[in-house]
């Protein structure tokens, strides 16, 4: 298909709908089965989607306020999708999206713009919230008999704290009458960040501006916070651990490698294994540490860092999974997933995924999930108040302590394949719900929920 102005115009208003709406959405290609005397197209038509996700949390162990104080955080996340066939073999794929988030954690990089400084309360700075973009593209090949398929993929994302560039590729094979499939792929993302320290370990500063009549004003912002200013009451005699980073870049480069096996019309498992090594500045520069053996200092209140969060410039990340899918009847699918983790920083972890999608009517299912998960806590976590300065590693953050979580799923899907819901130039292909309910034993919780969109556009 051919993409005309009428589709081009369609895509553009699609686009600033899911902007408008904080709309995110994620492309699935169909799977496409050769035929021996004609070449069906990967993908007949041009592909739109579009997906609305929400999530909170909370919880009371902040890294940015050194393993204590409010986690509170509001996400929504519009992504825009858009497959185009380029020919009979070839598929671009565009995914352009934003994270838009206030973060009562990220608040305290700065907490003294507030009356009173509080752990557990946000603080109006500007560190309160932020806007993360993205925009991704995917072009995939595939052999005239679709056993072969390539795929490179480049990506660019920003936030106020960092810039990442992505690059990557795979391939897969599919044998035995396309029962069997083997594929590899790989990633490379250079980060570079911009290093945000918190704010009473950072020189004092101010902005001047010339005024149209000559005078001079001195604009007061994040960084123009002098120490000396303020009195420190507890331990006055305060003398923090800290010097700027020498490195800020990070550099992370992944393996994935897959096997899938139909095992029969009504089952289906794959084996999954990844590998991911980083190197660079792996350590976040706001989280704030806190020694047992110094004296705590505090400024009206809020106790000051005594250092910022110092992690080794390497870690290697290995996960082994299997998933297994059986059709239990016309109304009953069980999906089921396991999966090993282990890393060179000492955490070790196992996921237990279940779904079992239930068809309620012709085109609707209902898809309620659970998921476990535990880990051991990395070799240089321990929680508030609790490191020692004579430590070469340290942090306070609590996604590398020890923990369980319990994830409580619920989702609801509408397919209609034969695509007879028309808007404008396109159809109805598909529209899903989903809840998640996230609890884990260290007083964190969050709660996750998406609309999601798709549609065909006519040829």
């Amino acid at each position: 298909m051919q993409l005309t102005l009428k589709h081009i115009i369609f895509i553009i208003i699609v686009l600033l709908i899911s902007i408008t709406s904080n709309a995110q959405f994620t492309v699935i290609n169909d799977s496409i089965i050769n035929d021996s005397t004609y070449k069906k197209r990967v993908l007949e038509s041009a592909e739109i989607s579009f997906l609305l996700s929400l999530y909170s949390q909370d919880g009371e162990n902040a890294a940015t306020n050194g393993g204590t104080g409010s986690e509170q955080l509001l996400d929504a996340t519009p992504t825009f999708v858009v497959s185009i066939p380029m020919n009979d073999d070839d598929v671009l794929t565009i995914d352009a999206g934003i994270s838009a988030y206030t973060s009562a954690s990220s608040s305290n990089i700065n907490p003294f713009d507030s009356d009173k400084p509080d752990a557990f309360q946000a603080s109006s700075g500007a560190s309160s919230a932020d806007v993360w973009g993205n925009l991704t593209g995917i072009y995939s090949h595939s052999s005239d008999d679709r056993n072969k398929i390539w795929s490179s993929k480049l990506s660019v994302s920003t936030e106020y704290d960092y810039f990442s560039v992505g690059f990557g590729g795979g391939r897969a094979w599919l044998f035995n009458e396309k029962n069997t499939e083997f594929n590899i792929h790989g990633n490379v993302y250079l980060d570079k960040w911009n290093t945000v320290y918190p704010i009473e370990l950072r020189s004092g500063k101010s902005k001047s501006k010339v005024e149209d009549d000559g005078t001079v004003n001195v604009e007061d912002d994040e960084d123009n916070f002098n120490i000396n200013n303020y009195t420190i009451t507890g331990d006055t005699n305060y003398f923090p651990i800290f010097s700027p980073y020498k490195s800020k870049g990070r550099n992370s480069y992944s393996i994935s490698l897959g096997f899938s096996q139909i095992l029969s019309k009504r089952a289906q498992f794959s084996l999954v294994y990844d590998i991911v090594m980083q190197k660079g500045l792996l350590s976040t520069p706001f989280h704030r540490i806190h020694f047992q053996d110094y004296g705590n200092s505090y400024i009206d209140g809020y106790h000051i860092a005594d250092a910022i969060e110092t992690l080794p410039d390497s870690r290697i990340k290995m996960a082994g999974g299997i998933r297994f899918n059986i059709y239990l009847n016309r109304v009953f699918v069980l999906r089921s997933q396991y999966r090993y983790y282990e890393d060179n920083w000492g955490i070790k972890s196992h996921t237990g995924i279940a779904e079992l999608p239930i068809k309620i009517a012709g085109k609707i299912t209902l898809i309620p999930s659970y998921r476990y998960y535990n880990q051991t806590a990395a070799d240089y976590f321990a929680p508030y108040n609790q490191h020692l300065s004579t430590e070469e590693f340290y942090t306070s953050d609590y996604d590398l302590s020890k923990f369980n979580s319990n994830q409580f799923g619920l989702g609801i899907s509408y397919t209609d394949l034969d695509l007879k819901r028309n808007i404008w130039i396109a159809k109805l292909k598909s529209i899903d719900f989903q809840l998640n309910k996230y609890d884990r034993n260290t007083s964190f919780n969050s709660f996750y929920g998406a609309f999601a969109f798709k549609f065909i556009l006519d040829s």
